[in-house]
């Protein structure tokens, strides 16, 4: 467990640097190319924002190996903490310390994070008996992506972010379940792997949750475009855990209540490192572009 814990905030560091870079650029990008494939080739060509996928890559690579070693809802809070890491590097960006309300967002967010896992101690859990289980998971969560991005298009700027960062938020926590399934079916050999549907549609999600979080720090600074994104994935990714993989957490009331106490404390630090006004710096795009009200 130790070992999972140390990769999962390796993964989380990484996660949190990498969206800290990405949005500096991305909010310089016009407005006109969110959800265009060509605001990706756009960035692309910007070195600091392939650094920061790099760095994103490195967090995943991270995450799936504390996922080859543990379930989706022991890993998934562990990834969340990944806010505070961008908190800390956009600290050091402005060379500012640190505030009340920066110490009171890392205490909810580690907090919660070791509520759930004490409280739930997450366990067991396999490949899903019936494939067709997994692709209704599959579905249901597009879906819901889907809907969030159709009402997001009627949405004043503000929202329009923090519904593409949700839906980001919910394809990531896919990806993750998805890179759960495979790493369980690459054990039984790389045949297995290949034959599977789960390598194949890894790369279509993980670049559909890109170009929605990349929309959506295009549309607005990260103290907006961020913690929708950091607070959906774990919810997403542990629902997946258990429904699809028969992950099991403790189901007595005094679990129960450290569960769902550790998550409603995990998003509302979330909210409240999302305040930050480190995280507000960023509202000050170039060439005199106006913040996000």
């Amino acid at each position: 467990m130790t070992v999972t814990v140390f990769l999962g905030l390796v993964a989380a560091a990484l996660l949190g640097l990498g969206f800290v870079a990405q949005q500096h650029v991305a909010y310089t990008e016009p407005l006109g190319e969110m959800l265009h494939v060509r605001l990706l080739f756009d960035l692309a060509r910007k070195p600091v924002w392939l650094a920061g996928i790099a760095l994103m890559v490195g967090g995943q690579v991270a995450g799936a190996l504390a996922l080859r070693r543990a379930d989706v809802a022991s890993v998934e809070p562990l990834l969340a903490t990944n806010l505070i890491f961008a908190l800390g590097a956009a600290a050091l960006l402005y060379q500012e310390r640190l505030g009340g309300t920066e110490w009171l967002g890392a205490v909810l967010v580690s907090g919660g994070v070791a509520a759930f896992l004490v409280a739930g101690r997450p366990h067991g859990g396999g490949m899903p008996a019936s494939g067709s289980l997994a692709w209704i998971a599959v579905l249901v969560v597009v879906a819901v992506a889907a809907g969030m991005v159709a009402v997001a298009l009627r949405m004043p700027l503000q929202t329009k972010a923090m519904l593409f960062a949700a839906a980001a938020g919910a394809l990531y926590g896919l990806q993750d379940a998805l890179t759960r399934g495979a790493l369980l079916t690459l054990a039984r050999g790389p045949g297995a792997l290949f034959a599977s549907w789960q390598p194949y549609a890894l790369p279509v999600i993980a670049v559909t949750g890109i170009l929605l979080n990349q929309s959506a720090f295009d549309a607005a600074p990260l103290r907006i475009s961020l913690p929708a994104t950091t607070a959906t994935e774990p919810i997403v990714g542990i629902l997946l855990g258990v429904a699809v993989f028969g992950e099991r957490l403790r189901v007595d009331p005094p679990a129960l209540a450290g569960e769902v106490g550790g998550l409603v404390a995990l998003v509302a630090g979330i909210v409240v490192l999302g305040r930050s006004p480190f995280l507000h710096k960023s509202e000050q795009g170039p060439n005199g572009r106006p913040a996000a009200p």
